[in-house]
């Protein structure tokens, strides 16, 4: 849809669309209306491209609150209005990624947080379905954590930061202290008694005019009825106590003296208040979800406790915090918030075994509010809500079980959701503490290192993996011991590494005897066992085993339907489905593998969303088996909508970005698109060593689809050459009697034939069939296409009588299995060879 501009004219009070996280109004915000102005102008005056904007100053002056009062005041020109917490990357992206479904989208519990991020930033740039945006990025730090991620197009963006580098970056509007009349005006508005202006004027010039120390004065003397005159004599005594002391050295004297009155006035009135002041203060400047205080079993020390197991002073307390401007309620929302100042102040008071107890609390706090299990869609909201208070709340440098246990399930959790590289960071910040407190050994350490090692292979780091699997799979045999549930997950990953390194048949022995292992600890109807159990299948599918591969999933998909009442684990389900449908392509039954394929890829879809990795993936195995079954419109908009998504997500050099773009390209050029075909297969063949090493089978394999173009483009010397390659380095590495070499030798015959040498063509054809027929059966398509091939070459030969009956039981054969409608048949009858090419599958 088509909105209109901002700068056109709208209902006046009229609704944004999407009003998403912004805080509450400031119902007393006072003056700013020369600096709204500025901010107005500037921001509006961009047509096409906008140029951020960004607020800076000290803490305290009113940033924030000036964004928030923006939003409010311009929220009809706006469609979209987007609040996003940016002092921590990774909330940002949360943040950004929570937009999604608004847009129309799929949202993060579907496609994970870095791919609905992706998302949202180009729905903002197209301006699809919104036109007219604006994002609020909320105390940024240094410009270029935002380069990436702040969108274009016609819609506006506010940042606010402390940092004025930003002045060299984009357009800037100077948030200092309040004018005297601006202080004079809010404090007429904030305190109900009336206040003579000389008392105000004295009150503002003692607290240096900052709004947020006004604030805190005036709530304090709305709640007591203390006089102005009685607050200066207070302010003047504390603030003389607090430069005695050299106090504060960051913060401003007047902010430090208004918040110390109103602590102590707040705890002569209601101590418990000030107890859960000063453990939200050890909580991130984040919105704190409340119900993470409503949960009365956890072992906390009295007065927490005594507030967690009475919900009605809780109320109470949270409210008092609320009226003495010492945290912001949101209620519909049911969070409270303390501003990032007032937390440190808190804590500048609490001495350092006190600060540790409470960091001690409100560890159990977070975990107790955290879901059991990460990896479910359903607990990726309660994740999110914590995400902020993680680094702040120090979670990760405590050896406690519990906060060592909300570590490694956060980061599971954004492995989940999709979000590798923040997965990655957080496993990377932790270690180093837990390594430091527990050594390498502990059984934290080695946890936490096998989540790295999945994420390290997730981002397409095979080497990487490798080795950290490798290294601590030793440490975990030695400390838990070969039966440990932990070390058996880390022999689970040593079969995947070795698929990445090419060495199928040795990672099908080790998963071979590591599905016995599991058989026998966990039983055969276990979702662990099921899961080494596909490994396995990727095994034999890799060793050209496929009709053992696709009865090992035919009784994993079994045992996934046995299990499904009593396990909703819908990503192993979609992973065995995806993986049946294409080991029965793989055997031949191109028709059936179509059927189980569009059902698995509805499935991801409705499941998980379209741009989830294994919606990518099964996409992808959907568009080559439409694309075998000679549908190649269907095909094509499939394989080019599963690629342009991996190329936005991943990045060129990703193996799913890879794999989509093979696919695409043999779809290319089996539709005629040769020259388009040629370069997109030109550019993956140079990408895959950077991503498997020189000497892996994918590699040969897609070298092999190279030159099927450089024949059909009438350069078949070229084509040979390449062939002749890739069949050196199929064989070294898997034996010649693998279906990746039959296949690159089927088309080195052809190239053989185009080239006038039928005499070889014919002997290279007849001892490829003869071994395709042994490993794959007289009827599969592969072998069939070479029988094909060599039926015309035989008659080139003049071979009459041996390519007559070769020709004769090829086509009894393909009537029984493709149909003589299938473009495969029609080529073989037309006399004409055909070509067979390679499609890398996921390791």
């Amino acid at each position: 849809m088509t909105n209109p501009r901002p700068e056109a004219t709208r209902p006046a009070g009229r609704v944004p669309e999407v009003w998403g996280r912004i805080p509450p109004r400031n119902k007393n915000f006072t003056g700013r209306e020369e600096l709204l102005g500025q901010l107005r102008d500037g921001i509006a005056g961009q047509v096409t491209a906008v140029v951020p904007h960004a607020l800076h100053g000290l803490g305290g002056v009113g940033k924030t609150q000036m964004a928030v009062e923006y939003a409010y005041r311009f929220r009809s020109e706006y469609d979209v209005v987007w609040w996003i917490p940016a002092d921590q990357p990774v909330l940002v992206r949360s943040s950004l990624a929570s937009l999604a479904p608004f847009l129309g989208l799929p949202p993060a519990t579907a496609s994970g947080i870095e791919d609905a991020a992706k998302a949202v930033l180009e729905a903002l740039r197209r301006g699809e379905p919104y036109e007219s945006w604006l994002l609020i990025f909320d105390n940024a730090d240094q410009p270029e954590d935002l380069n990436e991620i702040i969108p274009h197009g016609r819609g506006h963006v506010l940042i606010t930061s402390r940092n004025h580098r930003w002045e060299g970056v984009v357009d800037t509007v100077a948030v200092d202290v309040f004018r005297r009349e601006e202080s004079l005006e809010f404090l007429q508005k904030r305190v109900p008694r009336a206040i003579t202006a000389e008392d105000a004027d004295r009150l503002a010039h003692e607290l240096g005019d900052l709004p947020l120390a006004l604030e805190q004065a005036g709530a304090l003397q709305a709640e007591t009825g203390m006089s102005v005159a009685e607050y200066l004599r207070l302010l003047a005594e504390h603030t003389s106590r607090l430069l005695a002391e050299g106090k504060p050295t960051e913060y401003p004297v007047s902010m430090t003296a208004a918040w110390g009155l109103s602590v102590a006035s707040l705890n002569d009135k209601l101590p418990e208040a000030i107890a859960l002041l000063r453990c939200c203060a050890l909580f991130g400047p984040e919105p704190i979800p409340r119900d993470a205080f409503s949960q009365p079993r956890l072992r906390l020390s009295e007065p927490l406790a005594g507030l967690v197991r009475d919900p009605i002073l809780l109320s109470r307390v949270i409210g008092e915090l609320g009226r003495y401007a010492l945290a912001r309620l949101d209620i519909p929302n049911r969070t409270i918030q303390v501003h990032r100042l007032i937390q440190a102040l808190v804590r500048e008071e609490l001495p350092p075994d006190e600060q540790r107890r409470l960091r001690d609390e409100v560890h159990l706090l977070l975990s107790g509010y955290a879901p059991s299990d990460p990896n479910q869609p359903d607990s990726w909201k309660r994740y999110s809500e914590l995400l902020g208070h993680i680094v702040p709340a120090e979670v990760g440098r405590s050896a406690a079980a519990e906060a060592r246990r909300l570590a490694v399930d956060i980061v599971r959790y954004l492995y989940a959701s999709g979000d590798f590289q923040s997965a990655r960071d957080h496993a990377e910040s932790f270690l180093p503490r837990w390594i430091a407190d527990s050594g390498e050994e502990h059984p934290d350490v080695l946890e936490l290192r096998m989540e790295q090692a999945n994420i390290l292979r997730e981002l397409g780091d095979y080497e990487g993996s490798s080795n950290l699997n490798l290294s601590t799979l030793e440490v975990a045999e030695k400390i838990l011991g070969a039966d440990d549930e932990l070390t058996l997950r880390f022999l689970r990953g040593e079969g995947a590494d070795l698929r990445a390194r090419g060495d199928f048949q040795r990672a099908l022995e080790r998963d071979e005897q590591l599905l016995r292992r599991y058989e026998a600890k966990f039983g055969e109807l276990d979702l662990r066992t099921v899961r080494t159990a596909n490994n396995v299948a990727l095994d034999y599918g890799l060793s050209s085993s496929y009709t053992r591969s696709k009865e090992v999933l035919e009784g994993a998909y079994q045992t996934c339907l046995a299990l499904e009442a009593n396990n909703d684990d819908k990503l192993t389900h979609l992973t065995i489905w995806s993986g049946l449908a294409r080991s029965v392509r793989l055997c031949g039954d191109y028709s059936e593998a179509c059927d189980l394929g569009e059902d698995a890829y509805a499935y991801s879809v409705e499941q998980f969303g379209v741009e989830h990795s294994w919606s990518l993936r099964t996409g992808r195995d959907l568009s080559i088996a439409w694309r075998r079954m000679g549908e190649l419109d269907r095909a094509r908009e499939l394989a080019e909508d599963v690629h342009a998504r991996c190329v936005r997500q991943f990045g060129l050099n990703h193996p799913d970005t890879l794999a989509a773009a093979m696919c695409l390209a043999n779809l290319l050029r089996t539709r005629g698109d040769t020259s388009e075909a040629m370069d997109l297969a030109a550019d993956t063949v140079r990408r895959y060593p950077r991503v498997y090493g020189p000497t892996h089978p994918y590699n040969y394999g897609c070298m092999g689809n190279l030159a099927i173009m450089h024949r059909v483009m009438d350069d078949p010397q070229s084509a040979r050459e390449l062939n002749e390659q890739a069949l050196a380095g199929l064989e070294s590495k898997l034996g010649r009697d693998h279906h990746y070499a039959l296949t690159v030798a089927t088309n080195l015959a052809s190239d053989l034939a185009a080239l006038g040498d039928y005499d070889n063509a014919g002997r290279l054809g007849r001892g490829t069939l003869r071994r395709l027929r042994a490993v794959l059966g007289d009827n599969h398509p592969m072998s069939l296409s070479c029988a094909a091939n060599l039926s015309a070459d035989l008659k080139a030969l003049d071979e009459k009588e041996e390519a007559a009956a070769l020709f004769e039981t090829t086509k009894a054969a393909y009537t029984r299995t493709l149909g003589l409608e299938h473009p495969d048949t029609k080529v073989f009858l037309e006399g004409r060879h055909l070509d067979a090419d390679f499609d890398p599958p996921p390791i």
